[in-house]
């Protein structure tokens, strides 16, 4: 938890966000915004590339389309997430489902996190009211489901 905090007052402070995870010579988890040195383990480069439009789409099936509109999805992330963020976008891009996500970087955004979920974690799924803290992937397909999003998008 002290790291969430930490990412969060580091980023409303307007420090630049890591884009490399690594392990020094010491067994210390570093995040940093340039390449680690050559002695460095376990060199993850994170990829912030923005989700899928939630927007309706004309190439949308009916379906989607109707799930899109009544129950439209918002993804709460940071940017160091390494537990069940990327988990939670890759099972909504597979599923198909367009989601807007919001990288918790701006008070106003912790704010709105806090007022949806209750706490700071993350991730945090909305799917029209109901809101889920965490990642389970039965637990996002019983949600996507009862939206009704199909299990496979059909374009």
């Amino acid at each position: 938890m002290r790291t969430l905090a930490f990412l969060f007052l580091a980023a409303l402070a307007g420090g630049t966000l890591a884009q490399y995870r690594w392990v020094d010579d010491k067994g210390r988890v570093q995040y940093t915004d340039t390449p680690p040195p050559p002695s460095a383990k376990g060199v993850q480069r994170k990829n912030f590339a923005p989700s899928a439009s939630a927007a309706p789409k004309d190439d949308m099936s009916p379906a989607l389309r109707a799930a899109v509109q009544k129950f439209p999805i918002k993804l709460y992330t940071i940017s160091n997430c390494d537990i069940g963020c990327a988990e939670a976008r890759a099972h909504l891009n597979a599923r198909g489902a367009p989601f807007t996500e919001v990288s918790v970087t701006t008070r106003e955004q912790l704010d709105e996190l806090r007022t949806v979920s209750g706490g700071d974690f993350v991730p945090v799924l909305r799917v029209g009211r109901r809101v889920h803290g965490g990642f389970d992937a039965g637990t996002y397909d019983s949600i996507l489901d009862g939206a009704g999003y199909p299990r496979a998008a059909a374009k």
